[in-house]
Order: structure tokens, then C-alpha cells, then sequence
């Protein structure tokens, strides 16, 4: 007989009580290396759980072609929870949220007109089946029904803060039963107002989404679900930054080592996050209330753990709680981890974006410009040119533009547009006048949450106006910046312009590094060939994170791609963070 997981009046193991303490991990946001290293930390804290999320676009990164290796070897991460005797519960969702990309859905999704998300919109739902099909097969194996640890598994997610169809939550739950979830399902939603019901699937337990007074939360809870079990899904111990905060938010470890107590002494927690980990590449989300507002590249969230796995007073205060509640195991770490300063780094070559065009993409010609999905491009920059009339530009629009506009006549940058800039015409004082408009579009990452989500489209999806009348005829060049092999470092680099620094260093000892772009404007970096992701000289963050993994003994390269001219000098990689 295997093991069993039962919820009914409480949760139970092989019909015994089991209180779940649990903690957020997202493998995809941390190296495989350093996976151990962190589910030992979340098991000596006195958790018995690690909860992830399933993150689809990176799974299914290009329609029908599914990746399960590497960082995103998920099976590989919940065995070695196993092995440390944790369970698991897994969050396989369609959308995930997490100040992800999209919200974990895939772009390609938006490549189709008239696309309809999270809803009974057919074409939606049979790329949610194919994808499904092809994950179950690799999680349905690790549910501890087939002697895996996976406890539990939750249908869709807040989606009592997104919609109300029912008919879809229901195809959802049927779905994930037909490949194979053996293992009770809930679902995570705010306790409070309608959201709580709209997010409700008959036969799933009703977990709760929130981040301070536990005690009335679950009042709330306990007069909707009956006698079911309390269990906070999200119990938020920090918060997210956005580029342009004015610095690095942090929680009120006090109020939250009170409010734990309060959960535990009623019921179940996951705490979100544990660990918060880095949104490597171009994978941050964003979000859309009156202004885009994109995540920045560390997702440290104020968590137990720093971005770069280090312990903390928070977790110190948290594991005092925890020990009233759980017997805390004795765990001896197993990778050694230290943090190194490299110093400071000058280019030892530069070349321009303009002049290395043929060598990092082709050309696709188009009468009118189209957004970067319709041209099978997910994610990073954008490269719009034209051929101008022989007239000064007078006036100019962007329509159907996202996110962040760089704008050129003859290679020499004349305006920048942001956001809420991109809706309105602008005259240009100086009316430059030239052969060739060139207009570069950044990806500033897909909004994660709310009613915005199906407007998505990146790069320019519909038209461009110049002096009043639609401009046509565009050279269009796709940058999702995956592979810069082909730079030639020989070519010019004309100031002012987005161009492209490489630096190299040696490495004797390896160890973890926070690359200081102080003096930088804006851009992405590469280390070794790993996109480590996005800076911004407005912060709050001011280093990027670079785990030793990246590096190797011996010779080691960067290269920082900046796109608005204004350039450091060198770079400091430092043995500390700075968050803002």
C-alpha cells in the first residue's frame, strides 16, 4: 500500500494529522546548483513543504517544443526535495502571476488575433490541453500516489481576482484529472470580497492568498469553506520592486513573525516567497494600474533567504516560531557558497548595435510595421527602419507601441518614448531631417496581472505617423538577443548610440558576484553567454546578482549591451548586493 494524502477536516498523512509548513521556491529563478543548498535552508527552518510554481512559458518557450531540462528540470527539483524528505505541492497553472513575464503564459499566445486568455475561448483551451499533455507526463510520476513527494496540486491561480467562469475552473480541474493528478487540488485566492468565490472549483479546497492579520483571514476563511482546513497559500512576507521605486521595498518582520504565529496556531502556510531567486533575462513581469510599472531584475522580495540564498534575521525570527509548532531537524549544508570581488573592469572592445544588424538577425520586410509576436518573437528588443521623404519631421506617433521607444534619424538619436509617452504625437524641436527613421522597441516585460493581460503586443502592432500622414515601407530586425556569437568587435561604435562592451576577467577561486553598474544608462548583460538580466540607472537596484556557476577557472567574459549612449567607463563585480 503507498502512501497517502487525504484532506477532510484537516490534512492528513496515512491517516495521521500532518501540519503543513511550507515555503516558496521557484527552481526556474535559481541555478540548478544551488537547488540543494536551499531546500536544505527551507528544511532546517523547521518546514516540512516546498511549494513551486510551473512556469509555461518557459516549458513551451516556442509552440510545441517543450523543454524540461536544465533550470527547468522540474522533476530533477522535486526529487531532490524528496530526498530531504520534504513534500511538495505544485502550482501548475496556465498563468502563474509571480511578477513573471506574462504571468508565466507564453507569447506566442498573442500571436493570434482576437485571442481570449484564461476563459472557455476554445483556441486558448487547446493550447492549454497540448500543453498539459506533455507536463503531466513528467509530474504526474513524482505524486506520492506513484511513491513521489508531491502532496497536493492547485487548479489555475487568483483567479478569483481575473474572472468568474466557473465552466473554465471546472475544465481546468477535469483536465489535470484526465493526464493523471491523483493528489487533492485547491485553490489560491484573496479571502475577502467576491474574489473568493469566483475563484472556487467544486471538489478543490479553498486556500487563501494574503500577507498580515492571520487571525481575521481565516475568521473569513472558516465562514465560507465549513470545517475544512485553514491554509494561507501565499503568506506574503515582503514585496516586489519596480524599476523607478524609490527603493527597495521590505516587510515588517515583527508584524509578520505575529501574524505566523496566528496562521500556525489555526492551521497551514506556505510562505511566499522563501526565496525569492533573480528574474535571469528578459523573464520580469510587470504591472498596469495607471502607469507600467516593470519589475526589476532581483526578485530578493525581502524573503528568508537573499536573492543569493543567504540567510537572514528574518529567517532566524521565523524558525523561533516554527519550533513551537515543529521539531527542527538538524540539517548540515552541503555546497559551499562564498562571495567574491573580482574589482573593477574596463572594455577591452566596443561595437555598434546599427553596424552588427546582418549579424545578429535578418531582415523581414513589411508594408506596415507588425509587433514582435506576428514575427515569432517573444522576447528583448526590436529594430524598426524606414526610408524618410526628403521633408524635416515635424511630428511623429507611434500607434500600438510597447513598452520603451528609442528614435533615431541616420543612426543619431532624437527622441525617447516610455509608456504613457507612446500615446500621444510628438513635434520635434530640432525637425531633423535625414534618409533613414530608425526606431528601436524594448520589451520591458509582459504585464502579469489584471484585465491588461490580452494587450500585450510588444514592438509596434499597428502604425507609425510622421508629419500627419502613416509612414510605410519598414525593415524590420528581430533582437531576441539569444545568441551574439556573430557580433564583430572590429566594426565602429558611433557615441550615442545602443552598442555592445565586452569585458574579460580571470577567475583562480569561483564564487558568487554583484556586478556595480554605476555611471551605466540602460540595458542587459551576458555572463558567459547567460543573459543575467536587465539594469537601470533610475534603481532602486544597482548590481547584478552573477551565481559563481555562471563563471568558470580560468577566462571569463561579459558583455553589456546599453541602449541610450551613456556608458560607465568599467564595471565593479562586488562581493555584496545593492538593492536600493
Amino acid at each position: 500500500m503507498g502512501n497517502h494524502f487525504e484532506i477532510s477536516d484537516d490534512f492528513y498523512w496515512n491517516g495521521e494529522k500532518v501540519k503543513i509548513i511550507s515555503g516558496g521556491v521557484h527552481y526556474f529563478r535559481i541555478l540548478p546548483e544551488y537547488w540543494r543548498d536551499r531546500l536544505e535552508k527551507l528544511k532546517a527552518l523547521g518546514c516540512n513543504t516546498v511549494e513551486t510554481y510551473i512556469p509555461w512559458n518557459l516549458h513551451e518557450k516556442e509552440k510545441g517544443q517543450f523543454d524540461f531540462s536544465g533550470r527547468l528540470d522540474v522533476a530533477s527539483f522535486v526529487k531532490i526535495a524528496q530526498e530531504l524528505g520534504l513534500f511538495v505541492i505544485l502550482r501548475p497553472s496556465p498563468y502563474i502571476c509571480g511578477e513573471w513575464e506574462f504571468g508565466g503564459l507564453p507569447y506566442w499566445l498573442l500571436k493570434e488575433d482576437g485571442m481570449r486568455l484564461r476563459c472557455m475561448y476554445p483556441p486558448y483551451l487547446r493550447h492549454v490541453r497540448e500543453y498539459y499533455q506533455k507536463l503531466f507526463e513528467v509530474i504526474a510520476p513524482l505524486q506520492v500516489t506513484r511513491g513521489g513527494p508531491v502532496i497536493m496540486m492547485q487548479i489555475e491561480n487568483e483567479y478569483g481576482y481575473y474572472g468568474n467562469d466557473h465552466q473554465y475552473l471546472e475544465y481546468l480541474k477535469n483536465l489535470m484529472i484526465e493526464y493523471g493528478c491523483e493528489v487533492p487540488l485547491v485553490t489560491s485566492d484573496g479571502p475577502w470580497g467576491s474574489s473568493f468565490a469566483c475563484g472556487k472549483v467544486e471538489g478543490a479546497l479553498q486556500t487563501g492568498n494574503f500577507g498580515s492579520k492571520g487571525r481575521e483571514q481565516f475568521a473569513v476563511m472558516r465562514r465560507k469553506i465549513g470545517d475544512k482546513p485553514l491554509m494561507c497559500m501565499e503568506f506574503w512576507v515582503g514585496w516586489f520592486d519596480n524599476w523607478g521605486v524609490e527603493c527597495h521595498q521590505t516587510g515588517d518582520t515583527a508584524e509578520h513573525v505575529k501574524d505566523l504565529d496566528e496562521i500556525l496556531s489555526e492551521g497551514h502556510v506556505n510562505i511566499y516567497m522563501f526565496i525569492g531567486g533573480t528574474n535571469f533575462g528578459f523573464m520580469n513581469g510587470s504591472n498596469y494600474y495607471d502607469v507600467l510599472t516593470p519589475d526589476v531584475t532581483s526578485y530578493d522580495y525581502d524573503a528568508l533567504l537573499t536573492e543569493d540564498g543567504q540567510i537572514t534575521e528574518k529567517y532566524r525570527a521565523f524558525q523561533q516560531v516554527i519550533a513551537k509548532y515543529a521539531p527542527l531537524p538538524e540539517v548540515t549544508l552541503s555546497t559551499d557558497i562564498k562571495r567574491m570581488d573580482y574589482g573593477r573592469l574596463k572594455p577591452v572592445h566596443t561595437t555598434g548595435l546599427f553596424e552588427n544588424l546582418h549579424n545578429l538577425t535578418s531582415c523581414v520586410e513589411s508594408v506596415c510595421p507588425q509587433s514582435m509576436e506576428k514575427l515569432d518573437q517573444g522576447y528583448g528588443y526590436i529594430l524598426y527602419e524606414t526610408a524618410l521623404e526628403q521633408e524635416p519631421i515635424e511630428k511623429i506617433r507611434l500607434y500600438g507601441a510597447n513598452d520603451r521607444a528609442n528614435l533615431f534619424v541616420d543612426q543619431k538619436p532624437v527622441l525617447t518614448l516610455y509608456d504613457r509617452e507612446l500615446l500621444e504625437e510628438h513635434e520635434l524641436a530640432e525637425k531633423p531631417a535625414g534618409e533613414t527613421l530608425s526606431i528601436l522597441v524594448e520589451n520591458m516585460g509582459r504585464v502579469n496581472f489584471g484585465p491588461s493581460l490580452e494587450r500585450q503586443r510588444k514592438g509596434i502592432d499597428q502604425c507609425v505617423t510622421v508629419n500627419g500622414h502613416q509612414q510605410y515601407h519598414w525593415k524590420q530586425f528581430t533582437l531576441p538577443m539569444e545568441d551574439l556569437s556573430g557580433l564583430d568587435y572590429t566594426l565602429p561604435h558611433q557615441p550615442g548610440t545602443p552598442g555592445f562592451y565586452q569585458f574579460t576577467f580571470k577567475a583562480e577561486q569561483l564564487g558568487d558576484t554583484f556586478l556595480d553598474f554605476a555611471g551605466w544608462g540602460k540595458g542587459c548583460i551576458w555572463v558567459n553567454g547567460f543573459n543575467i538580466g536587465r539594469f537601470w540607472e533610475i534603481g532602486p537596484q544597482k548590481r547584478l546578482y552573477i551565481p559563481a556557476p555562471l563563471l568558470r577557472q580560468g577566462e571569463n567574459e561579459i558583455v553589456i549591451f546599453e541602449t541610450e549612449g551613456k556608458t560607465g567607463g568599467e564595471i565593479w563585480l562586488a562581493d555584496c548586493p545593492d538593492l536600493g
